[in-house]
């Protein structure tokens, strides 16, 4: 069986001391904020999250870039040359058109390589989901499954990866296009809260309305009672934009409520965190479905 390398991108915020457990390689994706570019380097030796988010509260704009085709030929390259195949775990399509930019660089290596497989698989997740996507397939790895397993396994259970997570500020929403202005100026005034998910398609989508900061957060924990699946079993991952606090609440209730093998809790990045902003909570965990 031939050695195969587990790739992904920094929008899956993972720790650096689980990158460097699963011996995984993370591509860092760029970011704008004021008049520098950054990169999102999961280890934040560019610019910390926690400063990035300062800057946001303090007015300023982030705008982020998708990774280019040259850029997956410069990282695949070396890997395949070194007698190793490729599985890169992508951020979602319906968000970015980074998938589709390495299709383009397989496309072109394909040809040189003709003896590697090389393979991009589409997690239709974002943030930390995208994260627990690569977690269990570096677990399917370890146990042995071959490159072409491990990709079937990602592709055929990306359904089951459940996002619930909500914001502090509806802004950053508006800024997406996700709320209408109108919408943002009347929910900060009462106080609301949405909660969303990311849907079969890779889409962020809006799903509810909850008033109040607590409630909001037991909302994700409801969703998360409705749909889990042998949970005793599941390592769950909780990200948060520079709100640590609220994360622990999170963790904390879900082994109560769910007794779980693990919580991994870590930052959400400067290239997610431009779109959902300060303050935002999320659960991701294997369910029935995305639901």
């Amino acid at each position: 069986m031939n050695d195969y390398k587990i790739i992904t991108d920094s929008t899956s915020d993972l720790s650096p001391k689980l990158i460097s457990e699963m011996d995984i390689e993370v591509i860092p994706m760029t970011f704008t904020i004021g008049e520098n570019s950054y990169c999102n380097y999961p280890d934040e030796r560019d610019l910390s999250s926690h400063e990035f988010y300062d800057r946001l509260r303090a007015g300023e704009f982030s705008t982020t870039n998708q990774i280019s085709p040259v850029t997956f030929i410069e990282i695949f390259e070396p890997i395949l040359k070194s007698g190793q195949d490729v599985l890169y775990i992508a951020f979602s399509s319906g968000l970015s058109g980074t998938y589709n930019n390495a299709q383009l660089a397989i496309g072109e290596l394909g040809g040189k390589y003709p003896q590697r497989k090389i393979y991009a698989v589409d997690s239709l997740a974002a943030s930390m989901g995208e994260g627990l996507l690569v977690y269990n397939a570096v677990l399917k790895k370890k146990e042995g499954l071959g490159i072409d397993e491990v990709r079937d396994w990602v592709t055929e259970n990306r359904g089951r990866l459940a996002h619930w997570f909500t914001v502090d500020d509806l802004n950053h929403l508006k800024r997406g296009g996700r709320v209408s202005g109108a919408a943002a100026f009347v929910g900060t005034v009462l106080g609301i809260k949405p909660v969303l998910h990311v849907d079969s398609e890779g889409h962020l989508i809006p799903m509810e309305k909850i008033r109040g900061r607590r409630q909001s957060l037991n909302t994700l924990l409801s969703h998360m009672e409705k749909a889990v699946e042998e949970p005793e079993n599941q390592m769950i991952f909780v990200s948060h934009g520079d709100s640590l606090q609220d994360a622990q609440y999170i963790a904390e209730q879900v082994k109560k409520k769910f007794h779980v093998k693990a919580i991994e809790i870590n930052p959400i990045g400067p290239v997610i965190g431009t779109h959902s902003g300060p303050g935002t909570i999320a659960l991701f965990y294997l369910g029935k479905d995305r639901n």
